[in-house]
């Protein structure tokens, strides 16, 4: 299979805004080379540099990389991207957004950015490994290993790392979880991991489906963990004691009022992936429903939210 590999020569601070433009069309993978995190991760020796490509360690701006596969929907997919990408001028002062085109081979890309994944501690005890990657684990320390695929979701990205502390601190063992819109499955395998009861993983990507299975798999908790293909929680009957959602504000939106359906009395909700200058919409939606706010989390221009229904 053929892939339309979108690169987008940006700004530090327009970074995140762009990569969410990638994630709103749908793209099957989004990669950030940010040139100040390659430095960082390469001075604190989590990385080595023979491990990554030339191109990289010489950059001087941030690419943001999304993944299209090449059908009749690409020519309007790209131009709604160049279009939101045009839109963005108004929000940032210093914004430049230079686009480049390439088609890659599935098997190349899947490769390609495999030099980028590298073993991350993401919270108190979580870890982050890739399949391909050794680690050795520290004391209390919980691995999760992952094969993301062709899907987003390699667990690093700050709306995933807000998720997962969230889940660290709020996740009473034996409790039942349903994780919305679960990519790669790291959530609904942190959850697990961190002893739910049962877990319910849904995701309306058949893809995401997929290798969300195969990662529960991999990590051994498929006993605990069910995924299945769902669109948010329509048509879903069970209840569950924290719901986790990892999206945008948009979905979020929609939806909190079939989360409070879905709760149990006291249950908690966990969102993510909310730009800042939508929090306060989101916030007072929940408050709305019922979702009393317990807490906020910031990384970046992300916030995430957490809230019980009352």
């Amino acid at each position: 299979m053929e892939w339309q590999e979108i690169s987008v020569t940006t700004t530090e601070t327009a970074m995140e805004a762009v990569a969410d433009i990638f994630y709103k069309v749908g793209a099957a993978g989004v990669v950030i080379e940010d040139p100040r995190v390659i430095d960082a991760y390469l001075k604190e020796k989590k990385w080595d540099y023979y491990e990554l490509p030339l191109e990289s360690l010489e950059a001087e701006s941030v690419v943001v990389k999304g993944y299209l596969p090449v059908d009749e929907r690409l020519p309007r997919l790209l131009a709604t991207i160049r279009e939101s990408l045009d839109k963005l001028q108004q929000y940032f002062d210093d914004y430049r957004a230079e686009i480049t085109l390439e088609k890659v081979r599935e098997q190349d890309w899947a490769n390609a950015w495999k030099a980028y994944y590298k073993p991350i501690k993401v919270s108190e005890r979580i870890v982050i490994k890739p399949t391909w990657e050794h680690y050795r684990p520290g004391e209390d320390e919980i691995i999760i290993e992952l094969d993301p695929g062709m899907a987003f979701g390699t667990g690093t990205h700050p709306t995933t790392v807000m998720c997962i502390r969230a889940l660290e601190k709020y996740l009473v063992e034996g409790q039942k979880v349903i994780d919305v819109g679960t990519g790669s499955a790291v959530l609904a395998i942190t959850a697990a991991k961190l002893g739910a009861g049962r877990v319910l993983a849904l995701d309306l990507d058949p893809l995401a489906v997929k290798v969300a299975a195969s990662n529960v798999a991999l990590n051994k908790v498929d006993d605990v963990v069910r995924v299945s293909p769902g669109n948010l929680l329509i048509g879903i009957e069970e209840q569950a004691d924290l719901i986790v959602a990892n999206i945008i504000a948009d979905i979020i939106l929609d939806l909190s009022s079939q989360v409070r359906e879905h709760l149990t009395g006291g249950g908690v909700f966990i969102a993510s992936g909310i730009i800042e200058q939508r929090y306060d919409e989101v916030r007072n939606h929940l408050r709305a429903l019922k979702l009393d706010v317990l807490e906020t989390l910031n990384e970046d221009d992300w916030v995430a939210v957490v809230a019980r229904k009352v």
